[in-house]
């Protein structure tokens, strides 16, 4: 694509502005670039900017770009932004948890991009499903983090596969100055935006809450008593951990979801989509949302456990005060607990369990057991909403459509009213099934 259709196509999505890393990767021309910037600094746009630069839509039906990430939340976060852009290419994600066969059957038509985590990619790969040998661009996004993951014997085989590679970019958080060694492919041009990118630390209030015994849970439980109603991710270090904090802040009635990579994917990618449409506004997790999560407006983070290490620290932290937006960071302490030199407070707080708009929720998510397998897209549901539903357009958050599901947020106190109104009617000529998410 050319750079000026690119900027048209992502004007078309709101974004008027490209920030200083974004416009530099748009004007890069070494082959290899090395991208380093915080998070939440847009280097997903960034590095689709230099990416769609080299790929040409014709009929020689082949892959050309390949966008490897971690996680498949990463994924389909990635796929989000590259998808509207791409004007009139064929974009698939492939990820663990999601169906073979579905995926099996978007690549009947041959995509020009593919997003994908290493270990199904690798899948498709054996099962002869896909040849990758024309690729020319890929892009290793947080490549540090798949390496940390233990994906580098899949990364290697796949890109040992790659014969037709001339363009790669590697992204990361953190300066690294170790590029992979099954990355043979010359030198890299480095772009480090990690410090001329705005800093968060000026925006962020870091607040320590001592607890007076070494089970936390009662100080927790006071703390978000006290807090006014905003997004609140508090993160543990364990599965067990988070499952425990969870079940307790459900006995306290909290609107909490749960988030943990022993969860299935499906039950995963919900947790987020609740939290990020505003149904469970406190989001209980383990440093599996650390990072990767492009999620807006969360005003604050609760470390229950301390951070494994300074990376966890500033990815956690990394959450908040994103786009010039403000946060406080809640670090729980008990008496005998080591507390890391890279934590410094700015004040200390003690909860009183009391706030005069305490957290919660005025939104209901509904749930539809079809999507876009069944021709569901978003302009039907939100038609269906408001044709059968009673909704006024204004009325209807965000709606997800998934392979053969989807979910959009409503009021809540509308939600009852709309399941039973639209129940009689069909959706789009397809009888569908609407429930309440609770």
């Amino acid at each position: 694509m050319e750079l000026k259709d690119i900027k048209t196509a992502i004007a078309s999505t709101g974004i008027q502005h490209l920030n200083p890393m974004q416009e530099a990767m748009a004007t890069a021309h070494g082959d290899n670039i090395l991208l380093l910037a915080p998070t939440g600094s847009g280097k997903t746009l960034a590095f689709t900017l230099y990416l769609l630069q080299r790929v040409r839509p014709d009929d020689n039906r082949q892959i050309k770009a390949l966008v490897i990430a971690p996680s498949r939340e990463l994924v389909l976060q990635i796929y989000d932004v590259i998808r509207p852009i791409a004007s009139g290419m064929k974009v698939s994600a492939l990820y663990g948890g999601h169906s073979m066969t579905d995926e099996v059957n978007t690549l009947s038509v041959i995509p020009d991009i593919i997003i994908a985590t290493p270990g199904r990619l690798l899948d498709h790969l054996r099962r002869g499903q896909l040849d990758i040998t024309g690729i020319q661009t890929l892009v290793l996004d947080e490549y540090d983090k798949s390496l940390e993951l233990g994906f580098s014997d899949e990364m290697s085989r796949i890109i040992r596969r790659l014969t037709s590679l001339k363009n790669t970019v590697l992204t990361s958080a953190t300066r690294l100055s170790r590029i992979p060694e099954f990355l043979s492919v010359g030198r890299f041009d480095t772009l480090d935006f990690t410090d001329s990118a705005p800093a968060p630390r000026h925006r962020m209030q870091v607040v320590q809450v001592e607890s007076p015994v070494r089970d936390k849970l009662d100080t927790l439980t006071d703390l978000l008593h006290s807090l006014d109603n905003q997004r609140v991710i508090i993160f543990v270090n364990h599965r067990e951990s988070a499952e425990r904090v969870y079940s307790s802040l459900m006995d306290e009635h909290m609107p909490a979801g749960l988030y943990h990579g022993g969860l299935e994917q499906r039950q995963r990618q919900l947790a987020l989509d609740l939290f990020d449409n505003g149904s469970t506004p406190v989001l209980v997790a383990t440093d599996l949302a650390a990072r990767g999560l492009d999620i807006d407006n969360i005003g604050a983070v609760i470390h229950y456990h301390m951070p494994v290490s300074t990376e966890a620290w500033t990815h956690r932290n990394g959450r908040t005060a994103r786009q010039d937006a403000y946060g406080t960071i809640y670090v729980i302490t008990a008496e005998g607990e080591n507390l890391p030199e890279y934590i410094n407070f700015d004040r200390s707080y003690v909860p009183s369990g009391h706030s005069g708009n305490p957290l919660h929720s005025d939104i209901a998510t509904l749930y539809f057991n079809a999507g876009r397998r069944e021709k569901i897209s978003r302009g039907d549901i939100a038609g269906y909403l408001i044709n059968r539903g009673g909704l006024e357009p204004g009325e209807i958050g965000r709606i997800i459509v998934g392979d053969h599901s989807a979910i959009a947020a409503i009021p809540r106190d509308k939600a009852r009213d709309v399941v039973n109104a639209v129940t009689p009617h069909r959706l789009k000529n397809t009888r569908v099934r609407v429930t309440r998410l609770r």
